[in-house]
């Protein structure tokens, strides 16, 4: 069985279709990884998240090595038989959740010893453990363990933050490649960093390709710079990737995002948005966004969205959603988290036939067409 490859069967511009190959499955790109942060998408059980179309999900390390641990994990199976999902995982490194605990943790050049957030206890995070962890989970792509800046800081300080990264990413390949039967199986992904400055993203791109990575992301973004800063920079940073690898961006994001950033040239993505909506109320229409605590919606007997396929829209009413939302019941968040990743993933399929059919500029201008419209 394959380990890892990556093919581009059709482009549109920068747009790319494509598809990863490895032992637990095919990945279609451009691709969208439900996040499954403690080794569950919240509201969701793992073959409804299949059924909505995904081929790979998202884990979080730095959760699961607080709880239920990496070491207990790999007792009972590793990940994948632990919540029933035989396709692929991706984890990323944690570094971006510790860099966010500012005030309970210490970074140096070691890596970021810091406490839990759950109970205070005191742990050490370094490119080696990163990898550690990521292989007693079974992880099918790796993250590279990186700082991630803000992208307000000044420049001397995003550029040592970065230089940083780098040389994290380089012990996280020696690491890596110490992994035995996991690395025979797994992937290696690099992580660029820079934050809005292109001639300090050039330089993480040449060092991330010096060292050698399956795939590379673009990290640093959908940080708070807002999505006009995030295109601006995804104008230039995945032209300085190579061309044959898959390109991630991390943490992205809402629908016009996703529509954007494969415009530029992205393959994957990540975002908890889909899960966090639709327990919220909030749920992704093609005509944008529905906010179903609305009382316009009350009686309203109609699905969530015409064009909709999912089993919420096939069976239930925005009248009905409105009840279970307005009465907090789970229920709600069950149905409008299922719609919105079925939808999320109908997006992603209509992009790769659209790039297939080499008419992706059009299906782009009549998205954003229909979908920027004031909250419904």
């Amino acid at each position: 069985m394959t380990r890892f490859s990556f093919s581009i069967n059709a482009t549109d511009g920068k747009a790319r279709r494509g598809s990863i190959s490895m032992q637990r499955g095919e990945i279609r790109t451009p691709a969208f990884m439900p996040v499954g942060t403690a080794a569950t998408v919240k509201a969701m059980k793992p073959e409804s998240v299949r059924a909505t179309g995904a081929d790979i999900i998202l884990g979080n390390t730095y959760h699961l090595m607080l709880r239920p641990g990496a070491e207990r994990m790999a007792k009972l199976g590793g990940l994948h038989s632990f919540m029933n999902w035989d396709r692929p995982i991706l984890t990323d490194s944690g570094g971006y959740q510790v860099m966010s605990l500012s005030e309970l943790r210490k970074l140096t050049e070691s890596g970021v010893e810091f406490r839990s957030h759950i109970d205070g206890s005191k742990h050490m995070l370094t490119p080696e453990r990163s990898m550690e962890i990521q292989r007693l989970l079974g992880s099918d792509i790796v993250m590279a363990f990186d700082e991630c800046p803000r992208a307000d800081q000044p420049r001397d300080e995003i550029a040592e933050s970065m230089e940083l990264s780098m040389r994290w990413a380089k012990r996280s390949r020696v690491e890596f490649d110490r992994g035995g039967e996991h690395a025979e199986s797994a992937a290696l992904f690099g992580i660029q960093q820079g934050a809005l400055i292109e001639d300090l993203r050039k330089v993480s791109a040449d060092k991330l390709i010096d060292i050698g990575f399956d795939g590379y992301a673009v990290g640093g973004l959908a940080v708070g710079e807002g999505q006009e800063a995030m295109f601006a920079t995804l104008d230039f940073a995945p032209d300085q990737l190579p061309q044959d690898k898959p390109r991630y961006l991390m943490g992205v994001g809402k629908p016009d995002d996703l529509v954007g950033a494969v415009e530029r040239g992205i393959d994957m993505f990540d975002c908890v948005l889909p899960t966090r909506s639709g327990r919220n109320g909030q749920a992704f229409t093609w005509s944008g966004p529905l906010n179903l605590r609305n009382a316009r919606h009350a009686e309203d007997t109609g699905p969530l969205d015409e064009r909709c396929s999912c089993p919420t829209c096939a069976s239930y009413s925005r009248a009905y959603l409105h009840h279970l939302q307005k009465s907090g019941e789970i229920l709600g968040a069950m149905l409008v988290t299922e719609h919105n990743l079925s939808f999320y993933q109908q997006l992603m399929q209509a992009m790769r036939d659209a790039i297939g059919a080499g008419q992706f500029t059009q299906f782009a201008s009549d998205f954003r067409r229909d979908y920027l419209k004031a909250d419904t």
